[in-house]
């Protein structure tokens, strides 16, 4: 062999070990947990996270909480070292590197999130609603637009079995025809009532910092929920009546708020309210030819025009990515899959989801049904 072969060889084996050693990279980082930074504990809802704080799909690599007692009580129901928690976002993300953020701050606290990590290049999802206000909810737009991140709300309800099943059957299967009617109950008897931390208490009852009580906390969920089942369509109309039946209870807020929205083809009530006799997040839908109404995360029925019994089901079980809105945020990450824009946990369905609650409040305060268009861009 002469040393031009030689050296061609070895240029060869120089272009293999670079392109084997890159795959490896490549496969490792997509093996490799998705490194997650939590921004606030005052929002109950983090205890789902918490409980899974460390596994093989992603990790929590760091926690900004100032109250030391909340996170030192956390920690000691759920496992993670006190060493991961930290004052400030500056501190927790120059120590820990994080993938993304995921904020289970203050509603109020949402766009300091956005702000600091935007452009910073790192990710985030909020616990719902998006927004304090409209307002906060397009400087946050704009940001990640600008910045080119992620922005994702998780709502409880985008992991029911129930309503994924509800969706294929309605738009996949085509099982009811065109909705014409949607009726949302989301709510309980009263975040003090069922028992609530006083850190979370403290600020969901507050005007300033949730943006309003049972309107804000359970308006969002039939809000998000419509846009996704009306594949991304926006109202014409909003209206809403808002009271508080318990103002020594919640003297700053409403504890009881119906919205209806009009379209030209359907309509939308949402009943959201902390003066339920119980715990409930249940939908109905009806079409054309028939009705799909979920009774809970599980459970759902149909019934189909000239059957005289409804079909009891249990919904399809949602697994991998689609499970878990950290394993969601993961793949999105890793661009496994590009949410459209009218899915629960998109920008855009959650833009929809702040202009109908800004002309909710707007037609409360007025007295009047607000158009779509005042609060539209």
């Amino acid at each position: 062999m002469n040393l031009r072969h030689q050296s061609f060889l070895l240029c060869l084996c120089v272009v293999f070990l670079m392109v084997t050693s890159a795959l490896a990279g490549q496969l490792q980082a997509e093996e490799s947990p998705t490194r997650i930074g939590i921004v606030g504990l005052v929002h109950t809802h983090v205890h789902w996270i918490l409980g899974e704080w460390n596994n093989d799909d992603y990790q929590v690599v760091g926690i900004v909480e100032p109250n030391r007692e909340l996170a030192e009580q956390y920690a000691q129901q759920h496992g993670y070292p006190m060493e991961i928690v930290f004052e400030t976002m500056e501190e927790m993300v120059e120590a820990t590197n994080p993938e993304a953020v995921t904020a289970f701050n203050t509603i109020y606290g949402h766009l300091k999130v956005v702000e600091f990590c935007a452009p910073r290049g790192i990710h985030v999802m909020v616990e719902k609603p998006l927004a304090v206000n409209l307002d906060h909810a397009r400087q946050m737009e704009a940001l990640a637009k600008e910045h080119n991140i992620h922005l994702l709300t998780n709502y409880e309800t985008s992991w029911y079995p129930s309503h994924s099943s509800a969706y294929d059957l309605i738009h996949a299967e085509d099982q009811i025809g065109d909705i014409r009617k949607m009726v949302f109950h989301h709510g309980h008897p009263g975040p003090i009532e069922i028992g609530c931390n006083p850190e979370f208490v403290e600020w969901l009852t507050d005007p300033a910092l949730n943006g309003g009580g049972a309107l804000t906390d359970f308006g969002c969920y039939g809000a998000n929920l419509s846009t996704w089942m009306l594949l991304g369509e926006e109202p014409l109309t909003v209206s809403c009546t808002r009271q508080t039946f318990k103002p020594d209870m919640y003297p700053e807020v409403e504890d009881e708020a119906t919205i209806v929205l009009t379209y030209p083809t359907a309509q939308v009530i949402i009943q959201a309210s902390w003066n339920w006799p119980y715990n409930r997040k249940d939908m109905e839908v009806y079409g054309e030819s028939g009705y799909v109404v979920c009774e809970n995360g599980q459970s759902l029925e149909i019934l189909r025009t000239g059957e005289e019994q409804a079909e009891s089901m249990i919904g399809t079980p949602l697994s991998g990515e689609l499970s878990n809105p950290f394993r969601y945020l993961g793949a999105v990450l890793r661009g496994d899959i590009t949410p459209r824009s009218h899915e629960v946990s998109a920008l855009p369905n959650n833009m929809t989801v702040m202009r109908i609650l800004e002309a909710a409040r707007l037609s409360a305060e007025r007295g009047e049904v607000i158009e779509w268009s005042e609060v539209a861009e």
